[in-house]
């Protein structure tokens, strides 16, 4: 069977996998959005359905609501043990935490926060004990005068440490060893980490011992997988991997990737599904590279195509969803088949705050989102419609204002914080309708007006890119958003996503 990579796409990196019974179940990093850290779910490890988030009560993380762009929740580990899923994570310059659930589409528990600090964190469990390992670059270079990979073992249910937290690892040289995975297959214990950072130079290594404590020595083939000497430049960063065997006995990584389009990977880092091989008591993925296309012996029929449409009605709201940071409650609501958003006083390029802004990760490279909606905006700054969202020095929207008694429709980028407004227009009576249209390598942003779309401007994808951005770890997301103060409403009609996959 072929499938095509990535598995799961846009903005969902620092994959980690488990498998219970016929049931494939995985998380992703989720930084400064809410809710924190999607769970999905899979039958045949090709087709996944979002099916809830770890950190969807803002109660349970209320650190969230201060993070920076990026900071937040970094590289969780799913796994399951005696009927609980466990997840771990960081969180950017607190710490790291575990919740736990007996569902892994909701009903999590509260944090609970561990004396293991470093970045990355993973767990372990064989015979009654909980084994914790992360790089402990941070905090214990002094100790060890370079970084490398530590464990513990630790209690699950209060985050203490039994003993001591040992150096067991020091990688296998290629600099930023992070997201450690230990596996107890046959004879040997085996550590996969990623090394070489999370750009161009990302690679995945291993190492084995017969005792969880060490040594562990290192796979004379490594690295086993990366895409840092790939000439066809069409997978870049690959790493980060974690392992799961399938229910046929077959081995596979998931990991985070990117796909450049001139030069630029606006979706961020994404997921991707590669098969394992074995030799010598060692395995890599393989090819040692990850590709898009793979033909493999899954068992399902086809890769299904996805698309997403916002449900409108009732008091549940549509998964996929995501909030920059703890959304304010009063300004959302679902009332009568309409989302009613109310303007706020964040905007869309403040550092900090929540600002009244709802995305969804794109499906693929090639999408359309569009939006029909209604709202009566007050002279000086209110503005709502739809938007493409990097973070907030880097965006491109179209919305609707009112400027000198008028309504108008216009049309903004925002670069390296600096506004550009090339196209403003008197706007349409009645109900707006706006869409973005993405190719890969071109945002098109456009409204309805007698009986026509009506293209108001564009972008380039790479101004939105993270390559552009510097340190950004996420992706261009698109979504609406209401920002004033005042008290106009943003009334949404409809809000829809097609991806051609």
């Amino acid at each position: 069977m072929k499938y095509t990579n990535p598995i799961i796409r846009g903005f969902n990196p620092d994959p980690s996998i488990c498998r219970v019974g016929e049931d494939y179940y995985l998380v992703v990093s989720s930084f400064e959005y809410f809710p924190g850290i999607p769970v999905y779910h899979s039958r045949d490890l090709v087709n996944w359905e979002l099916i809830g988030s770890c950190i969807d009560r803002p109660e349970q993380l209320s650190q969230l609501a201060g993070t920076s762009s990026s900071g937040g929740i970094w590289a969780p580990t799913i796994r399951y043990h005696e009927g609980r899923f466990y997840v771990t994570a960081t969180f950017d310059g607190v710490g790291n935490f575990i919740v736990s659930s007996k569902d892994p589409a909701g009903g999590w528990s509260e944090p609970v926060w561990t004396e293991f600090s470093g970045i990355d964190p993973s767990i372990f469990f064989e015979d009654g004990k909980m084994y914790y390992c992360a790089n402990d670059l941070e905090d214990r270079r002094s100790i060890y005068g370079c970084e490398g990979i530590s464990l513990a073992e630790m209690d699950p249910d209060s985050g203490k440490v039994h003993g001591e937290i040992k150096r067991i690892w020091n990688g296998a040289g290629g600099g930023w060893i992070e997201a450690p995975h230990i596996f107890h297959i046959g004879e040997y214990y085996y550590i996969i980490a990623a090394e070489g950072g999370t750009g161009g130079g990302h690679h995945e290594v291993l190492s084995r011992s017969r005792n969880i404590w060490g040594p562990y020595e290192n796979c004379p083939r490594n690295p086993i997988l990366t895409n840092r000497n790939d000439c066809s430049k069409q997978v870049w960063c690959s790493g980060h991997c974690d392992l799961v065997d399938d229910v046929n006995g077959n081995w596979w990584f998931v990991h985070l990737g990117t796909r450049p389009i001139a030069g630029a990977a606006t979706l961020g880092r994404e997921t991707f599904l590669m098969p394992v091989h074995w030799q010598d008591g060692w395995f890599e993925a393989v090819g040692r590279r990850s590709i898009l296309e793979c033909d493999v012996p899954l068992w399902n029929e086809q890769q299904i195509k996805s698309s997403w449409q916002a449900a409108l009605c009732g008091e549940q709201w549509a998964k996929g969803w995501l909030f920059r940071r703890i959304p304010v409650k009063e300004n959302y609501r679902q009332k009568e088949g309409e989302l009613v958003l109310r303007t706020s006083s964040v905007r869309l390029s403040d550092s900090f705050g929540s600002p009244t802004f709802m995305a969804v990760r794109p499906l693929d490279m090639k999408y359309t989102f569009s939006v029909g909606f209604s709202f009566d905006p007050q002279e000086g700054g209110d503005a709502a419609g739809a938007v493409v969202y990097l973070n907030e020095r880097f965006y491109c929207r179209i919305y609707k204002t009112r400027l000198n008694g008028l309504e108008h429709i216009v049309f903004e980028r925002r670069i390296d914080g600096t506004d550009i407004v090339p196209f403003k227009a008197e706007a349409p009576s009645g109900e707006i309708k706006v869409r973005i249209e993405s190719d890969g390598e071109e945002y098109r942003f456009y409204y309805f007006a007698a009986g026509k779309y009506v293209q108001a401007g564009s972008s380039t994808a790479r101004l939105l890119s993270p390559e552009t951005a510097g340190k950004c770890f996420t992706g261009a997301i698109p979504g609406v958003f209401a920002e004033g103060g005042g008290e106009a409403q943003l009334r949404i009609k409809s809000a829809e996503m097609q991806a051609d996959i």
